[in-house]
């Protein structure tokens, strides 16, 4: 896979989509006391700084930061804003506007939000243009005007304009053909830019995870739910992102509010957005109407919901997003994946109905570090496009390389499909790709269905296991999956609910592929010989990690002399990998003992004079300890294999070399991933140990 600078990608998004993106750190720089989503502040981005020029990107912030000073309507200042409407006659805001009909007065009258002004006369051409203006209200620029009259029935405030805040024109096919001009990894990561993430420090997999948030904006009558631990970002989306989709508490929807009020006929929210979502959904006491709940499941299968005796049809999706209370392992041994859920929705035939389930304890908890300044699309552009998608289908193109198991449900087929079919739309915008790229979401695609699936069997023991696979056209040659979790934790994933345990046992968690290290000295070159054996072993992206201690310990064990080939020894966390398996060096041998470890590198020709300082303090923190380490530069070029030989006649293949960690916050004194390997994700990566002849090697000065 090829590498892709953010600086290359930054050049490329503002020459095949110009005026069309922003960089990302602005709206942090412009958006001072205003408490406006984030789609607000780029449409203005995007009128004055979509370019990557600095002297107009500064101009264009100075402007936009005196746009929101002089228009944006504070509610703590609502009466200096109506103060200038009066004196200067006509005046331009920005604010939260909701339309109501007057039945009694057959009139239509706007509310504003901030401004606290309300019954004022819209006409009808303008709620027609923009029907969401009735329901939940929508951001708007307003031209408001001051016209006293004595006549106490006629409001002296007049609105003579608005106009939403959201994109006014889109061309299609000149996006199509920009994607043509980018690779996959950077079209991704254009995409993760455009979220406001650094796709740098994204693993694919968590890429993926985060652009499956966006899958309901883009697939018709979609069913997300993710749960996880709490400041992973989950409502961010839904909140910011888009004027097509709206974010309400969970504990605060009605049938009335959600689908149609009985009693007025008033349509309701999955009726004018292309999303809702449900923030806060977890809570076990959290009180939920049944009725609500029967209408949900009703309209999740259905797509339609029931006005008296008329059936109406709607194509919202629908995201459910919530906190967890337990790790994972608690919950597949205690109970379930779905345990937090509301106990009117703890029901498995409203789970059933669930498309996907994204497994929020693999995202990252949000940090500062993780925030983009790149370039990415101005967000309402992006919502735009994704808007435009959803008459797609891309549901079937996998079907001309993969079949998938007739034992999977026609409920989890439609399921599998939506999903692809969204990370298609999402990705490969013309439908086209490779067979290993379509097997890639088809992959996603299966196990976060599958994920769903396998809960309820553990709920309901009524629903029958399914094999999840599929077979390839090509060679018949067959693929089963598996989630990350139940290869993570097999012995408490295939459990059904009535396997009850008692919560005061320990869990072993340690589910380690390589063989714990021999802990008696005496025997240590016996152990080693019983314990270690040969094999190759693959660890996948954000599985729960494992030290340099489980990995190499025992394979280490009694060596004196020890190099190390890895080109890429060169930035502080690869140098600070290296000190841990120092540090785990000094742990597994005895204090008389010494070890001459040689490490074999490229060198950073850019800060060479930084790689040159971690290596040399790593040198003197060990000189002391028993470990004599040397360290020496190869730019032949020819430095490509990554591993680890010992004398005492093992060999250790990896493949990143020591670089097996995810980005995590160094810098955080109190993060127990700071502090313990065990608490990091993996990068996907494997290990082959090799036993061969006792090595000649010899300890160098």
């Amino acid at each position: 896979m090829e590498t892709v600078t953010v600086e290359d990608l930054n050049k490329k998004i503002n020459e095949f989509f110009p005026g069309l993106a922003v960089r990302k750190d602005l709206v942090g720089l412009v958006k001072g006391n205003a408490i406006v989503p984030s789609y607000v502040l780029e449409y203005l981005l995007g009128q004055y700084c979509a370019t990557s020029d600095e002297d107009s990107i500064n101009a264009g912030i100075e402007r936009v930061k005196k746009i929101l000073a002089d228009h944006y309507v504070n509610r703590n200042e609502a009466n200096l804003i109506k103060s200038k409407i009066k004196e200067q006659g006509r005046f331009k805001v920005i604010d939260k506007v909701s339309v109501s009909l007057n039945d009694k007065e057959d009139c239509y009258e706007a509310t504003f939000t901030n401004l606290g002004l309300n019954k004022i006369l819209v006409d009808s051409n303008t709620v027609k243009k923009n029907p969401k203006l009735l329901v939940s209200g929508v951001w708007s620029l307003a031209d408001l005007e001051y016209e006293y009259t004595e006549d106490k029935r006629i409001s002296p405030w007049v609105m003579s304009s608005l106009k939403p805040i959201q994109l006014s024109n889109f061309n299609y096919d000149e996006y199509i053909e920009a994607r043509k001009k980018f690779s996959t990894e950077e079209w991704i990561n254009l995409l993760i830019q455009s979220i406001g993430f650094n796709p740098e420090l994204l693993s694919r997999r968590a890429k993926l995870i985060q652009l499956t948030r966006l899958v309901p904006f883009c697939e018709r009558n979609y069913n997300l739910i993710e749960l996880g631990p709490k400041g992973t970002g989950k409502s961010h989306i839904f909140s910011e992102f888009s004027p097509h989709g709206i974010l309400i508490s969970g504990g605060e929807v009605s049938q009335a509010k959600l689908f149609v009020n009985n009693t007025s006929g008033k349509i309701g929210l999955v009726g004018y957005w292309d999303t809702v979502a449900f923030d806060e959904f977890a809570g076990k006491q959290k009180k939920t109407d049944k009725a609500l709940v029967d209408i949900m499941k009703n309209y999740m299968a259905n797509k339609s919901f029931s006005r008296g005796v008329e059936t109406i049809g709607a194509d919202a999706s629908m995201a459910f997003v919530g906190n967890t209370s337990h790790n994972v392992a608690h919950m597949l041994k205690y109970s379930d994946l779905f345990v937090d859920l509301p106990e009117k929705f703890y029901d498995s035939a409203f789970i059933d109905r669930l498309h996907f389930y994204i497994p929020g304890w693999e995202v990252d908890i949000i940090r500062s570090e993780l925030y983009s300044d790149g370039y990415g699309f101005v967000v309402d552009y992006l919502a735009e496009v994704l808007r435009f998608m959803r008459a797609k289908d891309y549901s079937n193109v996998y079907q001309d390389h993969f079949i998938i198991s007739e034992t999977v449900s026609t409920r989890d087929k439609t399921a599998i499909n939506k999903t692809f079919s969204g990370l298609m739309k999402l990705i490969f915008p013309d439908g086209n790709a490779t067979k290993e790229e379509i097997q890639e979401l088809l992959n996603f695609s299966i196990e976060g269905r599958k994920r769903v699936k396998d809960q309820l069997f553990r709920i309901d023991s009524t629903y029958s296991k399914v094999e999840f696979s599929y077979t390839a056209l090509a060679d018949s040659s067959k693929t089963f999956i598996k989630t990350a979790e139940e290869k993570e934790f097999p012995n408490y994933y295939n459990k059904s609910s009535s396997e009850d345990d008692n919560p005061t046992d320990i869990l072993n968690l340690n589910n380690a592929s390589v063989p714990a290290l021999q802990e008696d000295d005496e025997n240590a070159e016996i152990g080693v010989r019983q314990q270690c054996q040969e094999g190759h072993f693959v660890f996948e992206e954000n599985q729960s990690a494992k030290s340099f201690k489980d990995l190499f310990g025992a394979y280490l064990k009694g060596s004196t002399i020890i190099h190390i080939v890895d080109p890429y020894i060169r930035q502080f966390y690869q140098a600070a990998n290296l000190m841990e398996f120092m540090e785990m060096l000094v742990l597994n041998k005895a204090p008389e003992d010494e070890i001459a470890v040689h490490l074999v590198t490229s060198q950073d020709e850019y800060k060479i004079n930084n790689q040159e300082s971690f290596l040399e303090q790593i040198k003197a923190a060990c000189m002391n300890e028993g470990i004599i380490f040397t360290y020496e530069f190869d730019n032949s070029n020819k430095l490509h294999g990554r591993y680890i030989q010992s004398n005492n006649g093992w060999k250790i293949v990896l493949d990143r070399g020591l670089d097996i960690y995810q980005p995590f916050d160094s810098n955080d004194a109190f993060s127990f991933k700071r502090r313990l390997a065990e608490k990091r994700k993996f990068k996907a990566f494997y290990v082959t140990y090799i036993k061969a002849s006792l090595s000649k090697l010899q300890a160098q000065d």
